[in-house]
């Protein structure tokens, strides 16, 4: 009787990232002196100004009503940032958003005021007038290929002039709707800050866990379960500190209360993450990555590049818009300058800052929290210490010129490595 053997083999290992904390610290100094720097200059930058501006105002800048006051002052650039960065990734440019910030809160203003519009009526009129500027700019530059820097500083000059004859030489539409008001004004019950804490703890722990689980099982590269975990600790330290402070009492007043995370926190965490996923998850956020990075092997490789740069346009346009119903809630009402140009000049420098590239093909919606919080601390403590604005835009200036060199260098570097 014949018989066969089988030869047996045993598996070849899975490959393996780094599995220990030394190895990850290696790895990552290797990407970094590869031109990989990510989010790592307006990390640092965080921490020194934050560390200059508590030993030169210990007692205001540190203190937990100013805490929470840099979360209202930055949270309508932070979210044009948002929207910066898809156009950004595309190697484009808006110079429209902080106007079209501003013309879509006058157009709310009038409608709940004037017209005596429910909130979410006009909520809804102001982000369809985002949206509708945005499709205008979107066919302009991708079915005319008008470059989009001359597109949207005639958009720019156009817009300003609307909101101008929206709300008059010098006039201003007060809001006085609560729920539009309380949008960036008003903060969280204590108990549900909480919660939302333990919320995006958990999920992001057992999201991470499971993509180390899903990699391992499948032979993927994946980081060692030591990093996997200090990763979950450092966020929920760095978070459970934020909540922490910002559920104290705050207020100067002892017949007013004043606690618990502020309401547009609860916003921003949802854009980041939708926005996010849409980038990382989604085909769509793959194809904005394909174009920004070489448009014409997008094309050639069956991407609908006008469509793209379409969408992107009015993604951009529309969380400007939601930016200027943040704007008109922390001030109360919309002015001529409601979105001006130093909005613009705020929101693009806080993308660039928080490691987007200006020319196109690297950047996350994370940058634009992390920029614009740099943008935040430096005209917040820079009012502390009662400068004028000219040292403010000065030193903003300056920041921005070393987050766009840094950027260069990164790309040069990570050419000549063979990183890109």
């Amino acid at each position: 009787m014949a018989t066969s053997t089988l030869a047996t083999q045993e598996p070849e290992p899975a490959p393996t990232g780094p599995s220990g904390l030394a190895e990850a610290a290696r790895d990552y100094l290797a990407k970094v002196r590869g031109g990989d720097v990510g989010a790592l200059p307006a990390v640092l930058g965080l921490v020194v100004l934050v560390i200059v501006f508590s030993v030169l105002r210990p007692s205001t800048f540190t203190n937990a009503f100013n805490f929470a006051n840099l979360i209202h002052q930055g949270a309508a650039v932070i979210v044009i940032a948002m929207g910066l960065v898809f156009v950004l990734l595309l190697g484009e440019i808006d110079l429209s958003a902080g106007y079209t910030a501003g013309a879509a809160a006058a157009i709310m203003a009038i409608a709940v005021t004037r017209n005596g519009w429910p909130w979410w009526a006009s909520v809804i009129v102001c982000l369809l007038t985002g949206a509708v500027i945005g499709t205008g700019i979107g066919l302009l530059v991708a079915r005319l290929g008008i470059p989009s820097f001359v597109v949207t500083l005639a958009a720019f000059l156009g817009l300003q002039g609307v909101l101008l004859r929206l709300i008059g030489e010098g006039g201003t539409i007060s809001v006085r709707d609560k729920v539009l008001l309380a949008i960036n004004n008003e903060n969280l019950p204590v108990w549900l800050g909480w919660l939302m804490f333990l919320v995006i703890v958990g999920v992001f722990a057992l999201l991470s866990l499971r993509r180390y689980a899903s990699r391992r099982a499948g032979g993927l590269q994946t980081q060692g379960l030591p990093v996997v975990l200090v990763k979950v600790a450092f966020l929920a330290l760095l978070l459970g500190l934020a909540t922490y402070y910002l559920s104290i009492e705050r207020s100067r007043n002892s017949a007013v209360s004043i606690r618990g995370v502020p309401e547009v926190v609860a916003l921003l965490l949802v854009l980041l993450v939708g926005l996010t996923l849409l980038l990382s998850r989604m085909p769509f956020g793959r194809h904005v990555y394909a174009v920004g990075g070489n448009t014409e092997a997008a094309r050639r490789a069956g991407i609908n590049v006008r469509r793209v740069k379409l969408i992107c346009f009015i993604i951009c346009s529309s969380l400007a818009a939601l930016a200027g119903i943040l704007i008109a809630s922390r001030d109360n009402s919309v002015s001529p300058t409601t979105g001006g140009a130093d909005t613009l000049l705020y929101s693009v420098g806080a993308a660039v800052i928080g490691g987007t590239s200006l020319f196109g093909g690297k950047g996350r919606v994370l940058d634009a929290i992390l920029g614009g919080l740099v943008i935040a601390i430096i005209i917040n403590g820079m009012g502390l210490l009662n400068q004028p604005s000219s040292v403010v835009f000065i030193v903003t200036g300056i920041v921005l010129l070393v987050a766009a060199s840094v950027d260069a260098i990164s790309r040069r570097r990570a050419a000549s490595t063979g990183r890109v």
